[in-house]
């Protein structure tokens, strides 16, 4: 009832750990990029690379060369879309998308919110998970290209903006 056979759990023992040694090894060979989610597509991949690994361990059906293939694919479709993003701005739009302001120095933006499906009650939550109690101690709310609220703080002071390169309609 809970065990099958013991060739059963000594093949996803033997597997799991040389299909995790092939991944860390391909990971470090590839570089910090592999695993970041700065965008949609990186969450994608991440995602791809976790159900891969899942299947080549579980998998009856997947030798662990052809898992590890697998791997070593998604790793290096990774490796050159993002080697050609950071090359060719023309391809940045393709794969990311830019950050969005959805409050603005005491106004909601409400097309902006519209747009990218955000209500204001996320906004809001996004304000009290930084500890902010009120509006009025917000200077604006950004939606960052990898889905997560930016919150800036009203200063008495700045010389440089953070918002210079974010989208304001």
């Amino acid at each position: 009832m809970f065990l099958d056979n013991w060739t059963q759990i000594l093949h996803i023992l033997v597997t799991g750990a040389l299909t995790y040694v092939g991944l860390i090894i391909m990971l470090r060979l590839s570089g910090k990029r592999t695993l970041t989610q700065m965008n949609a597509f990186d969450f994608v991949v991440t995602v791809a690379l976790g159900s891969t690994l899942a299947t080549a361990l579980l998998s009856k059906d997947t030798p662990l060369v052809e898992g590890l293939i697998g791997l070593g694919t998604l790793i290096l479709l990774q490796f050159i879309i993002s080697w050609i993003y950071v090359r060719f701005p023309l391809f940045n739009k393709v794969i990311k998308s830019e950050p969005r302001l959805m409050f603005y120095q005491g106004e909601f933006k409400s097309k902006a919110m519209q747009e990218e499906r955000v209500k204001k009650e996320e906004l809001l939550q996004a304000a009290r998970n930084q500890g902010i109690l009120s509006l009025e101690q917000i200077e604006a709310i950004v939606l960052e290209t990898n889905g997560q609220f930016s919150i800036i703080k009203t200063a008495s002071q700045t010389s440089y903006s953070t918002l210079d390169n974010v989208k304001k309609e």
